[in-house]
């Protein structure tokens, strides 16, 4: 027993363990696959890598042909730019040049956030021709 005028000792507390480790780590590679899908030529990264997953596959083929046509449009504008005087050149290349360049940043940004959500961002016409493949 314990003696007279001794408060007896408090009990003693045990935290539950933590929570096992969720699968944090694929879906984190699933995002990044996702977000470089649309950037430029690292889009052959995920469509090389992750064969097995379609939606991967799907993001990768739209951001592939997103900057192919991306790209067609810089050597289309930079022929008009060097047969045009270099007054209209800057005049007539410079400014659909800032507009192409908006333009694509703009879908990218779009095309990535939708794909994290797990949705699709179609664009007429490329939409249509990346599904071809």
């Amino acid at each position: 027993m314990s003696e007279p005028g001794v408060p007896p000792p408090p009990p003693t507390y045990n935290p539950p363990p933590p929570p096992p480790p969720t699968g944090g780590a694929p879906n984190s590679d699933r995002t990044m696959m996702l977000a470089l899908s649309y950037l430029g030529l690292l889009a052959l990264i995920p469509l090389l890598t992750k064969k097995e997953d379609r939606e991967i596959q799907w993001h990768a083929k739209h951001g592939l042909v997103l900057f192919g046509a991306f790209a067609a449009a810089w050597v289309l504008l930079q022929i008009v730019s060097y047969a045009l005087p270099s007054e209209i050149a800057c005049l007539l290349g410079c400014l659909p040049w800032l507009l192409i360049w908006g333009a694509y940043i703009v879908v990218v940004i779009l095309a990535i956030s939708k794909a994290v959500k797990g949705e699709r961002f179609l664009i007429p016409g490329l939409s249509d021709f990346a599904d071809k493949f």
